[in-house]
């Protein structure tokens, strides 16, 4: 026969005895919650003291500087004047919202509108819509029509030397097709 040996074990419990306790478990959580307080208060402590250390130990401000003030505000189109004058472009935005409002207006303004683009050589820009309409009836020039010789330096050549004959005779290289 065998025998068999309980080493702690309690067959109605269906667990071992030894095994960490729930009220084990309360007071480590316990502990941990204290010790996480302690250190917060400490640390904040430290900040506090840090702080007021620093602004004991400023060097006193001479009785000729102006107080600082925010100039976000208040100033902002005389500081917006003197940027102008004092940094050379690109230069950062300064009122992101006003900016931007001024630049769509204007973007709208331009796609609703006739004006030149290039006046000595005659190019426009005309309104989205009408560009649209014209687009729809006329079709992209993406492709060369059907019948029609890409150019090509050959091709070029040959129609060059065909204008400059004037002899009556026909040329000796033809277009290529």
């Amino acid at each position: 026969m065998s025998k068999h040996t309980k080493h702690g074990q309690d067959d109605e419990q269906g667990f071992e005895s030894r095994d960490l306790t729930p009220g084990g478990l309360y007071g480590f959580f316990a502990g941990l919650a204290v010790a996480t307080a302690i250190v917060f208060f400490l640390m904040l402590g430290v900040y506090h003291f840090m702080d007021s250390y620093e602004k004991s130990h400023e060097p006193p401000m001479s009785p000729m500087a102006k107080a600082e003030q925010d100039t976000r505000e208040t100033d902002a189109p005389v500081v917006a004047k003197q940027m102008e004058k004092t940094f050379p472009k690109p230069r950062l935005e300064t009122s992101e919202p006003t900016e931007i409002r001024d630049f769509r207006l204007k973007e709208e303004q331009q796609l609703h509108s006739y004006g030149w683009v290039d006046q000595s050589a005659g190019a426009v820009h005309i309104p989205i819509e009408q560009a649209m309409q014209l687009v729809a009836e006329r079709g992209l020039p993406t492709t060369p029509r059907t019948g029609t010789v890409p150019s090509s330096i050959v091709n070029t050549i040959n129609e060059a030397a065909a204008k400059s004959d004037h002899s009556g005779e026909a040329p000796a290289a033809k277009p290529a097709h």
